[in-house]
């Protein structure tokens, strides 16, 4: 999954806390999330709506940063279902330096089999080796089927 696909594809999800997300799409979100934290902060300096060098953003970062909270959120969940684990295991941050290892680590690791959150996003339902989703049928008249 390439950068501009897993934002749009988080950004549509935004309350979708149900599937299954690979890693390349929670990392790319989380990039982006980064860079327009990145920006808005340099907005709120430029225009002047930071809170006079508070160090938690100003405004504009404060508005955005509510407004990534649940895709942010939901993507995390999706994630913690590619690995097979309950999505409320991600309260596990809460605790702080433990608990961020496990998340980061878990974040991390692979895709595991078809579980009860849906089929491996990677792979698509077991036994089909095509790529996931599966190719559309050719076009007739395009010579495969002697058309």
């Amino acid at each position: 999954m390439d950068f501009m696909t897993a934002v749009r594809t988080c950004l549509s999800k935004y309350v979708d806390f149900s599937g299954r997300a690979r890693r390349s799409e929670y990392w790319y979100f989380a990039l982006f999330s980064f860079l327009v934290g990145i920006v808005t902060n340099i907005l709120d300096t430029v225009i002047g709506t930071d809170y006079d060098g508070a160090t938690s953003g100003g405004l504009i970062n404060t508005v955005v940063s509510l407004a990534l909270f649940l895709p942010s959120l939901a993507v995390g969940v999706r994630r913690l279902h590619d690995i097979d684990k309950s999505g409320w295991w991600i309260l596990i941050g809460i605790i702080p330096i433990v608990g961020w290892i496990l998340i980061i680590v878990w974040f991390c690791t692979d895709s595991k089999a078809d579980n009860k959150y849906g089929p491996n996003p990677k792979t698509g339902p077991a036994g089909y080796e095509g790529g996931y989703p599966p190719p559309p049928p050719p076009a007739y008249g395009t010579g495969q089927y002697g058309g």
